[in-house]
C-alpha cells in the first residue's frame, strides 16, 4: 500500500467492539492516502485506505463525523467534508484507481433507515440544506450522492454530482446489512476535492447497528486525524506510570 505524507491512524478499544469479555487495548493500524485521483472525468476525488484485518473481529455499523475545524471546503451546502463514497473490499489497492474498480462487500444501504444523516453547520452564505441531502436537508438523496462509487464531479457549480456534504460537525452513520468480519478487510474512503478534511474528520466502527449517531465515549473504534500518535503515545505514558 503506498505511503503518503498524508497519514492517519486507527486506534481502538477491543472490549467495545468484540465485547465486554475483551480486555482493552489501543491497536494503531494506518489509514494511507493512495496515489493518484480517482472521481468523474477530470476528477478530484483523493482515496484512503486502511487495512482492517489486525483488528480481528466484527463490526455492524460505520459513522463518519466532521470534526467541525472548518479546515478546507467551501461555504454553504458544501460546506464541512464532502463524501465521494466508501467501499469495504477485499482488494488490497496503492491506488485511487483501483479502489475505484475494486469489488466491494454488499454491505451497505444507502436508503431510509440505513443510514443515520445528523447535519453540520453551513459557513455563510447559508443555503436550504446540505449538498447531497433529500429536501428536508435531513438524510441521504443517494440519487445524487452515490455513495457507493467513487464517481464525484468537484465543483461548486450546477454541475456538482456523486457525493454530499456534512456540514462542520456533521456526523453519517451506515448501518450495514449484516455483521462484518474484519479479516482480509480493507476500507476505503473518498474525499472530494482532495482539500484535506479527511485529516479533520473521524471514522468510527460500532459492533451494533445505531438507531441514532453514537456520542464519541461509546466509540468502538476512532480514526483520528494527525494527532492520533500523540494520542497513542500519551495513553502509553499514562501506562507507564
Amino acid at each position: 500500500m503506498n505511503i503518503s505524507p498524508k497519514t492517519l491512524y486507527l486506534s481502538g478499544l477491543f472490549a467495545a467492539l468484540l465485547g465486554a469479555g475483551n480486555p482493552a487495548e489501543a491497536v494503531p493500524v494506518t489509514l494511507t492516502k493512495l496515489s493518484g485521483l480517482t472521481g468523474a472525468v477530470g476528477g478530484q476525488t483523493a482515496v484512503f485506505a486502511a487495512s482492517l484485518n489486525s483488528l480481528a473481529g466484527s463490526f455492524a455499523a460505520i459513522v463518519i463525523r466532521d470534526s467541525g475545524s472548518s479546515a478546507g471546503g467551501s461555504p454553504g451546502q458544501f460546506s464541512g467534508f464532502d463524501l465521494d463514497g466508501i467501499k469495504l473490499s477485499f482488494t488490497d489497492c496503492a491506488t485511487a484507481a483501483c479502489a475505484q474498480t475494486a469489488v466491494g462487500l454488499n454491505v451497505f444501504d444507502f436508503l431510509g433507515g440505513a443510514t443515520v444523516f445528523t447535519p453540520g453547520t453551513q459557513r455563510a452564505p447559508a443555503d436550504a440544506k446540505l449538498f447531497g441531502t433529500t429536501a428536508s436537508g435531513t438524510s441521504v438523496n443517494n440519487t445524487v450522492a452515490t455513495l457507493g462509487s467513487f464517481d464525484a464531479v468537484s465543483s461548486t457549480g450546477a454541475d456538482a454530482t456523486g457525493f454530499m456534504s456534512l456540514g462542520d460537525g456533521g456526523q453519517l452513520a451506515f448501518n450495514l446489512t449484516s455483521l462484518t468480519s474484519s479479516a482480509n478487510l480493507f476500507l476505503y474512503i473518498g474525499e472530494v476535492g482532495d482539500n484535506g478534511e479527511v485529516a479533520a474528520s473521524s471514522i468510527t466502527l460500532l459492533d451494533k447497528p445505531i438507531p441514532a449517531i453514537p456520542e464519541p465515549s461509546t466509540a468502538a473504534l476512532m480514526l483520528l486525524g494527525l494527532g492520533g500518535l500523540g494520542s497513542l503515545a500519551a495513553a502509553a505514558k499514562r501506562r507507564r506510570h
